[in-house]
């Protein structure tokens, strides 16, 4: 079977072939179109890892909506969420276009690798679907920017898997915060303390799984030689198709960082310090990773670890008593915590306790919107999700245009960056790195345009603003109108 291609297709180059005009371009969806809001919600879910095939239970729990399709580029995969889930009697597909081609569909769950997310989710709005689409929503800061337009021009809904914008505990603490009782927020911290294991060395290109369309999983990304020995969720750690721990999860804590201080653009400037250590493996992006935001009103600093908290010991460190999480630092409290927390005062009595739910209800809230029509009714619309990731994908830039440091030029007139660092350092010589032997990357101070969302006034403007839009292989590109 010839792979189906859509009317649209551009090259984001200029270049097209003529043979992409043969696809069926859709109109909007059943309920755009004035069904009833109390229709059935037909739904597809593009892409079967853990998060796809989890998404199938958590939008069929939803009253009222029907999953129909699971869709990947491994039909095994494909195979085995249907077999999971074998009451919903789900179809199978391993091309998305024959997907979004469907006129019974009226929304996609985009829970692919992340190199895709973004170009699924303009085809989507094209073929008049709805999306909920998994973080990080964007692989480089021009096709989240694509997504917004496509999301406006066709006047869909569409909403970012940043699921803790629907918890409940997290409104109410950011309410409190907000509402000023503990007065003005200091800081914000985001440990991501993670244990990960080398992927492993491999000398020669590996073979795709024989049940995996290379061409299809690879999509808009190059066809590259496969240089990992497990070929699903190792791709995280390249940057042609992965975007690091940054990238992984740190959308999810960037997002509530952000909301905590009210930040509605990019921030004036970054740093950051990183690198890959210990492992001596084919993975391209850093294990253990600092960066700062330049925020006002107050600035926001990651630290992401996915080494022990020693050589030998199979546990991570803790930043007030968390692993993973945010801790907003006030001038009257401090509240810690991820899925639910609590404000604690400076002696670290706890002061109030705050539950949370992990932001169940997020598929719900979208769905909720579909019928509704309204992008306002959406706890994390495609605005606000592209935001954070692209503090993800500014963070990952700094650290690409960086260079190799003395631990003495690493030092920093921001003492919070400062700080950071030395825990960084004294953490990889717990973990043997003899970091004169292998210096960190100090990545580049880059001033942010936020209105124009380029660098400016550095001088890794240039090289750093190479990287804001990525090419893509036809005949997986992006239409010239988004």
């Amino acid at each position: 079977m010839k792979p189906i291609t859509r009317r649209t297709f551009v090259s984001c180059a200029g270049q097209c072939s003529a043979a992409l005009a043969t696809a069926t371009m859709l109109g909007p969806s059943r309920l755009a179109r004035g069904q009833s809001a109390n229709d059935q919600v037909r739904v597809a879910i593009l892409g079967t890892g853990g998060k796809g095939t989890q998404h199938v239970g958590n939008f069929s729990a939803v009253p009222g909506v029907k999953v129909v399709t699971v869709c990947d580029a491994d039909r095994d995969r494909a195979a085995a969420a249907a077999k999971k889930h074998e009451a919903l009697k789900l179809e199978t597909e391993t091309d998305l276009r024959r997907v979004l081609d469907r006129k019974d569909i009226d929304a996609v769950c985009i829970a692919t690798p992340n190199h895709w997310h973004a170009l699924a989710t303009v085809w989507a709005c094209e073929a008049g679907k709805d999306v909920y689409v998994e973080k990080p929503v964007a692989h480089d800061i021009w096709q989240g920017q694509q997504m917004i337009a496509a999301a406006r021009r066709h006047d869909r809904i569409v909403q970012a898997g940043t699921q803790r914008r629907s918890d409940p505990g997290w409104k109410q603490a950011i309410q409190t915060i907000h509402s000023g009782e503990f007065g003005r927020i200091l800081r914000v911290r985001l440990p991501f303390y993670s244990l990960r294991q080398s992927i492993g060395h491999v000398d020669a290109p590996q073979a795709p799984p024989s049940s995996v369309d290379y061409n299809l999983w690879a999509g808009p990304a190059p066809m590259s030689p496969i240089m990992r020995k497990r070929f699903h969720y190792d791709w995280h750690w390249f940057w042609e198709t992965g975007n690091g721990e940054l990238g992984n999860n740190g959308p999810h804590i960037l997002d509530l960082a952000r909301w905590a201080i009210g930040a509605d653009a990019l921030p004036r400037s970054i740093v950051s310090a990183g690198g890959r250590y210990v492992w001596n493996d084919n993975g391209q992006t850093p294990n253990t990773h600092v960066v700062y935001y330049d925020y006002e009103p107050a600035p926001i600093i990651i630290e992401i670890r996915n080494l022990p908290k020693q050589t030998g010991v199979r546990a991570s460190d803790v930043m007030q008593q968390l692993r993973a999480g945010v801790i907003i630092e006030c001038e009257g409290a401090t509240f810690r915590g991820l899925n639910g927390g609590a404000f604690y005062d400076d002696k670290g009595e706890r002061i109030r306790k705050v539950d949370g739910d992990n932001g169940r209800g997020h598929p719900a809230n979208f769905i909720a919107a579909v019928r509704s029509r309204k992008r306002s009714d959406l706890n994390c619309e495609i605005a606000e999700g592209y935001l954070s990731t692209a503090l993800c994908l500014v963070g990952n830039i700094s650290h690409r245009v960086g260079a190799a440091a003395s631990t003495e030029k690493l030092n920093s007139p921001d003492k919070l960056f400062s700080d950071a660092v030395d825990r960084m350092v004294q953490h990889l010589q717990a973990n043997d790195v003899d970091v004169t032997k292998h210096p960190l990357t100090l990545g580049a101070t880059l001033q942010i345009d936020p209105k124009a969302q380029r660098f400016i006034n550095t001088p890794q403007a240039e090289s750093a603003n190479a990287l804001l839009r990525k090419s893509c292989r036809a005949p997986f590109v992006f239409p010239e109108t988004a």
